[in-house]
This record gives structure tokens, sequence and C-alpha cells, in this order.
């Protein structure tokens, strides 16, 4: 009886033996046998960067139901997992400086909000149209500038992880459509040069302090094909650096149907021509647009398919009443989200 029990018990665990060698040959890649993979949950993000000035202001915010709420946890509630947060250098009246960084940093991470730090290496605002030295760099040479990326972006990193905080993913310049830090910095015809340094200089200063965090360059105009292979074209041809592709897109009433299937389709045309991955830093919509929602639900949906996509971020939701001139955030104005954040709990 004992003979045979012990036949039985040893011919099962063959079996099963043999069974598990089958299932990690045909669903596993050699290095992954014996440990967990995983693909990273998709990011619904918020860039909330005015939330502290709004504050400051006694702006309130409040969910459908009228109830008071803080701006993170309601974004959260509405169904957001991840915060984006821009840097300026040394900004006039401290909005977007280290200190305010590290206060909306510490929010985000105490509601487990996965976190994007997004540097301007500017005093104010850096995007298409501008891309100004902050005044102490004004008169820097490059390899001055080179340092100086390097060191304000390691100070800025090094001062959330020695708080605890985690991020995911990093932008190495706001909408660099043409370069950053001009003139020195811009990016024209087939010269990429010195762009090319000062995101590599970035890059691996992110790296230094963070080494898992994913490095985005980030370009305006999701639409706009051209746009990003001349801009990535050049940086890959000087030995540029970076891990993912980020685009804007701000389509209106009149377009959006274009601008939305061109985008999307851009994201795996990119994704295949350079091997990276890619992500949506900036959307928006006029907040009483009646196809806001219909465009928030379709880019959402959209994203999440394209299998190179990590995720979608709404920039400045929170915005209401005409805060600062800006019409395109998702809050009605009596400060309660309108349809538009729905797509976000999908």
């Amino acid at each position: 009886m004992k003979k045979t029990f012990r036949k039985v018990f040893l011919t099962a665990i063959a079996t099963c033996t043999l069974c598990l060698t089958a299932c990690a040959d045909d669903n596993s890649r050699p290095s992954d046998i014996g440990h967990e993979v995983s693909t990273p949950a998709f990011a619904k993000g918020a860039d909330v960067s005015w939330v502290t000035e709004m504050e400051s202001k006694g702006v309130k915010f409040y969910d459908k139901g009228g109830n008071e709420k803080e701006c993170m946890a309601l974004m959260k509630d509405l169904g957001f997992n991840s915060i984006r947060l821009r840097v300026w250098v040394n900004p006039e009246n401290g909005w977007n400086g280290k200190q305010d960084v590290l206060a909306k940093a510490r929010r985000a991470q105490a509601l487990g909000m996965r976190l994007m730090i997004d540097f301007h290496y500017s005093d104010t605002w850096a995007d298409p149209g501008h891309q100004d030295k902050p005044a102490a760099w004004r008169d820097y040479s490059l390899e001055q500038l080179v340092q100086a990326v390097a060191d304000h972006t390691k100070d800025i990193l090094n001062t959330l992880k020695t708080e605890g905080i985690d991020v995911e993913w990093v932008q190495v310049g706001n909408e660099t459509t043409t370069g950053m830090l001009w003139e020195t910095g811009r990016a024209k015809d087939s010269d990429f040069k010195n762009f090319t340094q000062l995101v590599n200089s970035g890059y691996d200063a992110v790296k230094s302090v963070y080494p898992d965090a994913k490095v985005i360059i980030h370009i305006d105009n999701g639409f706009d094909l051209g746009r990003f292979t001349w801009m990535f074209d050049g940086l890959r041809r000087e030995g540029g650096k970076w891990d993912i592709i980020g685009m804007s897109l701000y389509p209106e009433d009149d377009n959006w149907q274009e601008l939305t299937d061109k985008c999307l389709a851009n994201m795996k045309t990119l994704a295949e021509r350079y091997g990276t991955d890619v992500i949506l830093c900036e959307i928006g919509m006029p907040w009483n647009s009646p196809n806001a929602a219909t465009v928030m639900e379709k880019m959402v949906r959209g994203c999440k398919a394209e299998s190179h996509c990590h995720g979608i971020f709404y920039w400045e939701p929170e915005s209401y009443n005409g805060w600062n001139g800006y019409q395109k955030g998702a809050f009605d104005n009596s400060g309660k989200p309108t349809a538009a954040m729905d797509a976000f709990s999908l």
C-alpha cells in the first residue's frame, strides 16, 4: 500500500512539474521565469499645479453634490490616480518653486497618487512660444547651462526623495517643440547639438536620483506627426536620450474629431518608429463645450487601447470661473466637476 501511494505521489509531482515548465515556456521570457511580470497601471492624471495659489485666494472645490473637498482628494474620488506638477527655477512669487512643489507632492503621496514632475527650466512658463532662460542663468555658456540643468534637476528631485516621495515620470522640458533655454538651446533646421546636450544632462540627472523614473520629452500639437518626427529624428541623430514621448492636445468644437483621430494614430506610429512609449501629458477642452465629455471619453478609451500609451493627463481641470483667464478646465462656474471628468472613472 505504501509503495503504491509513493509511486502515485511521485508521478503526480512529475506531472505538475511538467505542466509548470510548459506554462513557463508558453508565457514567459527566460529572464521572467521565477519573477512577477506586471505592466504599470494606466495613468489617469491631472495637472493641478495652480491648486495652492488658488487656495491662497480663497478658491474652494466641491463634489457634484456641492460638498467642499480638498482638490487632490476630489480628483481621486473622480477616478484619477496620478498628479502632474510643474517646476519653475526662481519664480517671482514662489508658486511652482521648490517649496510649493514639495507641498503639493506631499499631498499627492499621502493620497497614494502617482507623480509626474514637469521641469520648465525657466522662472515662468515654458511652451512653444516661450523658452526663456532663468534670470540667474541668462549669461551662462552652453557648458554652464548643461551643469545648471543637472544641478537644478537633482536639487528638486533629491528634495522629493528625501521626503520619501515617489516620482514615476519626469519631463525634461515642457513643450520643447523647438528646444529650450533659448537661444543657446534652440533646435533649428538640422542643428540639435546644443538642445541634445541639455536634454541628456537632464536625463542623466533624473536617473541619478530616481533610476526607475521614466524621462519624457514633451511636444505640443499631438495631431501633427511631422512636428514629432522632426524633433525626435533630430534628437536621435545627435544621441539624445528619452524613455517616453509626451504629447499635448487641445481640440476645439470645430476640429475635435479630426484632431483626436490623428493624435491616437500618431501614438502608434511614433511608438513603432522610435521604439519608445508615449503619454498624453496635457489635454483640455472649453469647460462649457457640448463635446468635452465625448472627447474625454474617446481619448481615455483610445489611450487605454494603445498598448504603448502610459496614460492621459487633463491640464488644470480644477480651474474655473475664469481663473487666470483660462477657460479649458473641467469644473463649472460653481466649482463642481463637469461631465468631462466622468471619463476618468472608466
